[in-house]
């Protein structure tokens, strides 16, 4: 009741004249005073907040501009704020790093969305060829005897059609196992023989699908934009979701032997512990979490 009460007014009162204070002792608007204090990811979330609780609409709709609009929404925002582009000359550069940053996650989100919402198609040609890519990709000496075989589980799938598996991802949790077993081969190949041990053995595929569910999550819920905003000084594609995909699956595997869990049953759990340090990395504000190998 006490926090709702202050985020009220604080809101719509003190935010207001505490930034009027300021502007009069400095000088420059509160946009301006974050490109002078931070850097990095703390500068463009802060940005992105003062532009989604400003009162003024202009302000409000910038992180919702598209891309061919930023250059204008930059004008836009410089008119509205009185701000000297002789004056300040940088600002203006900043501006559009931030507003490209700020939008290009709204729609790295909806791209990969897009993706996992396309259910695997046994009738998609494209679908059939990249299954058969990763087939190739992780056991490059041993051939598929027949499309529906028990040779699947293999490479951690669970049954002998593999596309009852990708139900819940979509066509995106093959297109992340396809990523990491053609980009970082030598790399999946070990981690599939690890995924054999004969006590802390797991499903391969049916955890990389997993990974791929808390990679969504994690981009769904926000929580990886201190990480985009790092590692992209503009926008972020799905290329570096899949990258964060690949971090995922190398950081897991790993976790997984340190933690030597007694069974396969406690999967959950340690999926549960992994996902929670994950989130931990992500609160920091210089975070950049990339597959070191």
């Amino acid at each position: 009741m006490f926090i709702s009460l202050w985020e009220f007014f604080y809101g719509h009162f003190f935010r207001f004249w505490m930034k009027w204070l300021l502007r009069q002792m400095t000088g420059k608007c509160e946009l301006q005073r974050i490109f002078d204090t931070y850097v990095g990811a703390q500068r463009t979330h802060r940005i992105e907040n003062s532009l989604t609780y400003s009162k003024n609409k202009v302000l409000q709709k910038a992180t919702h501009v598209v891309q061919s609009e930023v250059d204008k929404c930059v004008d836009d925002i410089m008119k509205e704020k009185n701000i000297n582009p002789e004056k300040d000359a940088s600002f203006k550069i900043c501006m559009k790093m931030c507003l490209l940053q700020i939008t290009g996650y709204k729609q790295l989100y909806l791209d990969v969305e897009s993706v996992r919402r396309r259910p695997y198609d046994s009738d998609n040609l494209q679908h059939e060829e990249l299954l058969m890519k990763l087939w190739n990709l992780l056991m490059p000496t041993k051939k598929l005897n027949a499309r529906i075989s028990k040779q699947w589980a293999e490479i951690g799938f669970q049954g002998d059609d593999p596309k009852t598996d990708f139900r819940g991802m979509g066509i995106l949790g093959l297109i992340n196992l396809v990523y990491f077993s053609e980009n970082y081969t030598s790399e999946a190949h070990q981690i599939l023989s690890r995924s054999n041990h004969p006590k802390l053995g797991y499903s391969y595929a049916i955890v990389g699908i997993n990974l791929t569910e808390m990679a969504y999550s994690l981009l769904k819920s926000e929580a990886l934009k201190f990480h985009l905003y790092n590692l992209v000084p503009g926008i972020p594609t799905m290329e570096h979701f899949h990258q964060f995909y690949c971090y995922l699956v190398y950081e897991f595997d790993k976790f997984w032997f340190e933690e030597e869990p007694e069974s396969i049953m406690y999967f959950n759990l340690y999926r549960e512990k992994f996902h929670e340090k994950i989130k931990g990395l992500l609160l920091d504000c210089n975070v950049a979490l990339t597959l070191k190998v």
